[in-house]
């Protein structure tokens, strides 16, 4: 029986041992390039910093990544003293775990012969791939929550609180940034996503043929932007690192956390850095098929070469986490929630409103068209106005010494905080102070002494 190819019901037929292969190769990938992202980050944070970055262990400093990943092995555990030893324990093993699954449903390759056996580069695939992924992403959420309540300490606290409202505000726009996929391709199957970007797309709108491009970063440009930067703020990355901050909470979540247990999530971290870019590369760039250049040689989308364009696509996409990290500084936390609550959820909504009009537009009769377009016309005007209209202008914060009232905030009781415009530090009320009563003691004109004065006297 042949089994179509980028559909779900070629998988579920493989024996256990090509089953067990396969675990261990996706293993193995995500070490190996845990291990190069981080080479890899910090040798381009120092290029773009003028510094030479690691180079002394193994040639261009490759070695650099296994020699830490050993000596955070080899370091000594310490446990906290007021630290819930169970939740403790599993907190990071959660982080891992779910960083690993998530990356089960990924599709790095069409079919091949494994052994004699034909079977595609991919452990399993369902109807609802996608989903799976973001329930492994929000899972490993619960990793940092749980590590930086265990801790029995201040900041670690924070941290976790951080991580659980960052999540719960970006998996959402994250979410509806997903969804304009799932309109265009009609499936949540990563396979049979990639196989709807093997060719253009036509739209027929009011008698005219259009040919769209088969990437979806081309044809759904919105949903591709604001879903990966939902990933740098899914995945604690600069300048979204908040849970984190060291100016702020020592190290966030895992300040506690020593030796093993922080490989783990540092592990985690990357692990997550390049599932989300293998997500994106999934749904926005071809999946594992070859760029346009390369599509010119018949064999690219064939044999073992797809797993060499998937893992180029994802690297491109992890130099623009480092890119990011290296150039821009960290968003204040009120700043980081209200671009998540006011501006990209509300410009999803208003995209996948105007991409569901206009799929409904090709679908429907002719009679109709005219009316249904009408109609969404309105409405996305309608939205842009709301999403788009400027926010009630402030007034003026003054300047001068006036306009500080006495509880020391510019612009009245609405206003912030000031230090003292004559930088002058103000004194400590527990400092003694001068009275009238209270005389200085006099001083020589040259030695500043008393016993000066003294003599002089005499």
């Amino acid at each position: 029986m042949t089994l179509a190819a980028g559909s779900v019901d070629q998988f579920g037929h493989d024996p256990w041992w090509l089953v067990l292969i396969k675990i261990v190769g996706i293993f193995a990938f995500l070490v190996v390039m845990t291990l190069f992202t981080i080479w890899y980050e910090r040798r381009a944070v120092a290029y773009m910093q003028v510094r030479p970055g690691p180079n002394r262990n193994g040639p261009f400093g490759l070695l650099q990544s296994l020699a830490d990943g050993l000596k955070l092995g080899l370091k000594e555990e310490i446990l906290p003293k007021l630290a819930d030893k169970a939740v403790y324990f599993i907190a990071p093993v959660i982080s891992a775990t779910c960083a690993f699954t998530a990356f089960a449903v990924m599709p790095l390759g069409p079919s091949v012969s494994w052994f004699g056996h034909m079977s595609p580069i991919q452990l399993t695939d369902i109807p609802v791939a996608v989903l799976l992924i973001l329930a492994c992403s929000s899972m490993g959420i619960y990793g940092v929550v749980l590590a930086g309540w265990a801790s029995g300490s201040t900041y670690p606290l924070l941290g976790g609180l951080r991580s659980s409202a960052q999540m719960i505000s970006y998996e959402v726009a994250m979410g509806l940034s997903i969804v304009a996929v799932f309109i265009q391709a009609g499936s949540m199957s990563t396979s049979e996503i990639v196989e709807a970007q093997a060719h253009g797309t036509t739209w027929n709108l009011f008698g005219l043929t259009l040919t769209a491009p088969s990437w979806y970063a081309l044809l759904l440009v919105p949903s591709f932007l604001i879903y990966f930067v939902s990933a740098v703020g899914e995945t604690n990355r600069a300048p979204f690192d908040l849970p984190e901050a060291e100016s702020e909470l020592v190290g966030g979540f895992h300040t506690e956390y020593s030796s093993f247990k922080f490989a783990m999530f540092f592990l985690a971290e990357y692990i997550n850095m390049v599932t989300v870019s293998g997500l994106c590369a999934t749904l926005f760039l071809g999946g594992w098929r070859a760029p346009w250049p390369v599509t010119i040689w018949s064999h690219a989308n064939s044999g073992w070469w797809p797993v060499l364009w998937f893992t180029a696509k994802v690297l491109l996409l992890l130099f623009v986490f480092v890119w990011l990290r290296g150039t821009l500084p960290r968003l204040r936390y009120d700043q980081f929630m209200r671009f998540g609550w006011k501006a990209l959820i509300p410009i999803n909504l208003v995209w996948i409103l105007g991409l569901a009009g206009l799929r409904t537009l090709q679908n429907s009769a002719l009679e109709s068209r005219i009316k249904m377009f009408i109609t969404v016309a309105v409405v996305l005007i309608v939205a842009a106005v709301w999403v788009l209209w400027p926010a009630k202008e402030k007034s003026k914060v003054p300047t001068g010494i006036e306009g500080i009232d006495p509880a020391g905030r510019v612009g009245g009781a609405e206003g912030f905080p000031m230090p003292p415009l004559n930088l002058e530090v103000p004194p400590s009320p527990r400092a003694p102070r001068l009275t009238a009563e209270r005389e200085p003691v006099p001083v020589g004109p040259a030695t500043g002494d008393k016993n000066a004065t003294e003599q002089e006297g005499r």
